[in-house]
């Protein structure tokens, strides 16, 4: 993720104090940030779920390509220095190596979600009654949608 560092060099650089929030889950800001310096963590529903220090780390990306709001806070564990791109999609359509870098992180992400929640099917086969919704929600999951039934006339 550092070549995007390399594409982001002549935007404007912001800074946040330890204990910031940079995105606040449930907002609609739109912003994509690049991670320069630091360590942030991610939290949903005030769970942590990642901890990321890693230069060159996008946050808000989802929210951006879905226009939807940010699905996680993310918060400074120190002090951070980051990109804060308001124009994201423009900036995400400039170079197709960033759309590529982005495709594979999240690539990446999804197969380690389907890897875990996979896991979880298999270690609750028929374990435990209330694990027994992960399973229906799996099995719609990877699932096509059926085609609408012809409506039955009377």
């Amino acid at each position: 993720m550092a070549d995007i560092l390399e594409y982001c060099k002549g935007r404007k650089a912001e800074s946040f104090k330890s204990g910031a929030v940079l995105i606040d889950e449930g907002g609609a800001e739109r912003k994509l940030f690049v991670l320069i310096e630091g360590q942030v963590e991610v939290l949903r529903k005030d769970t942590q779920v990642s901890y990321v220090d890693e230069p060159g780390s996008l946050f808000g990306e989802m929210s951006v390509l879905l226009d939807m709001p940010y699905s996680a806070t993310v918060r400074a564990l120190s002090a951070v220095k980051a990109y804060v791109l308001d124009d994201a999609i423009a900036f995400l359509a400039s170079k197709p190596e960033i759309a590529l870098e982005l495709a594979t992180l999240l690539a990446r992400r999804l197969y380690y979600t389907t890897s875990y929640l996979v896991d979880l099917q298999q270690q609750a086969a028929g374990r435990r009654e209330d694990l027994d919704l992960v399973d229906k929600i799996l099995a719609q999951l990877v699932q096509t949608p059926e085609e609408p039934k012809a409506k039955k006339k009377k």
